[in-house]
């Protein structure tokens, strides 16, 4: 059973500069994850370039084989790390997890 993770969230931003900035910087880590975490199955990160107004500023789309592999995902050094940066630069998230 592979299950799909899939979280949005928007950032904080003094401007729509700024903002871009910190999406970038998330989306960055992220994709940094691949290769370091050996849950990660398969990885997709997108910032968002339509209606920021009405849209979340990053996705991310996130293959692992079970829920115990989300779970070594979560509990990894690295996704920790990155992590705590996106909890500070993010004013909300929306997560789902689903069997594909």
């Amino acid at each position: 059973m592979t299950i799909r993770h899939v979280v949005t969230w928007n950032v904080a931003g003094d401007d729509p500069a700024g903002r871009a900035e910190n999406a970038e910087q998330v989306a960055d880590r992220l994709r940094g994850l691949v290769g370091v975490v050996p849950a990660i199955r398969a990885l997709e990160v997108g910032v968002n370039i339509a209606s920021p107004e009405a849209n979340a500023d990053v996705v991310l789309i996130m293959d692992v084989d079970d829920l115990d592999a989300l779970e070594d995902y979560q509990q990894h050094p690295a996704h920790q790390e990155a992590a705590a940066f996106i909890r500070s630069v993010v004013t909300g998230r929306a997560a789902v997890d689903f069997r594909v």
